[in-house]
């Protein structure tokens, strides 16, 4: 059995998989705000009550928002801002008193889905995070990429591809800069970008308008097509708020051999199977079903 820890900034989750996948256990509770010590606390006790009920000692995976930095081994890029400068990893597992694996978030996503999830069986995949923000995870024959810089996959924080002259600068996006993807493909900048041009703020799921979300299949297509660029992968796995919109799954497919330098596109663009719960799942997944070496 292994558990995995979703660790969110509002919630908790935690779940007891074991080796075929299948969640036996699984319990959330409210994220404590800005109490660094309150979190490590509450991340142990979910993992220890969880123990109690099951009867046996697990393995611990944890997603996190940010990433630890290779420089200091202290969390950095989290929204979760009492997370930064942490030594998150040592500090839970001196309080559960074993090693734990930690992993971003959208790492874990991918993770989840590129082992038993929509790309299951692919060589390479890239999981994609369209929700409050724009992030992502490469998978290479089932194992996370993290890079040297642990920055693999965060595509969102690029400029907007072959953008159009309307597009210049771009919205401002929270990281400092203007244009990057993330400021035209997360949930918000829909939000935003809809109210500023219909004069009406509206949630992404009560937008109907057929030409606002062609010109998001656009951008989205010119967003994945530079990833297909550079990385070539398989299978590109949509999950988030944003991956419920049926349509571009359709819409965008059809776009990219635009964009992508090839005679042929075909890398698939697929749903996430497992929702919401990809992120608990692939933390859980940072520990191989023999406990073996996977990172």
């Amino acid at each position: 059995m292994r558990i995995g820890v979703d660790l969110g900034g509002t919630k908790i989750e935690a779940v007891a998989m074991n080796a075929e996948g299948t969640i036996r256990l699984r319990h959330r509770v409210a994220t404590p705000q800005t109490d660094y010590a309150a979190t490590v606390r509450a991340v142990r006790d979910l993992v220890l009550g969880i123990e109690v009920e099951l009867g046996e000692t697990c393995t611990v995976g944890v997603g996190t928002p940010g990433a630890i930095s290779p420089a200091t081994g202290l969390i950095k890029n989290a929204n979760s801002t009492c997370l930064i400068g942490q030594a998150l990893d040592r500090d839970l597992a001196a309080a559960l008193e074993r090693p734990v694996r930690l992993a971003n978030d959208a790492d874990c996503f991918a993770l989840s889905e590129a082992v038993d999830g929509a790309a299951a069986g692919a060589m390479s995949v890239f999981g994609v995070i369209l929700g409050t923000g724009v992030g992502g995870g490469l998978v290479w024959q089932q194992q996370l990429i993290h890079g040297p810089n642990a920055i693999a996959g965060e595509w969102g924080h690029n400029p907007l591809p072959w953008p159009y002259d309307s597009e210049r600068p771009g919205p401002r996006c929270y990281c400092g800069k203007h244009g990057c993807i993330e400021s035209f493909l997360s949930g918000p900048a829909v939000s935003a970008s809809h109210a500023a041009s219909h004069g009406q703020l509206l949630q992404p799921g009560e937008i109907s308008d057929d030409g606002f979300w062609q010109t998001y299949a656009d951008r989205l297509a010119r967003a994945l097509a530079s990833v297909i660029n550079v990385l070539d992968p398989d299978v590109i796995v949509l999950g988030g708020g944003l991956s419920n919109v049926e349509r571009l799954y359709r819409d965008v497919p059809r776009r990219l051999p635009e964009w992508v330098f090839s005679d042929h596109v075909a890398t698939r663009l697929v749903q996430a199977k497992h929702g919401d719960s990809s992120g608990v799942r692939g933390a859980a997944w940072l520990w191989p079903p023999d406990n073996g070496t996977r990172s």
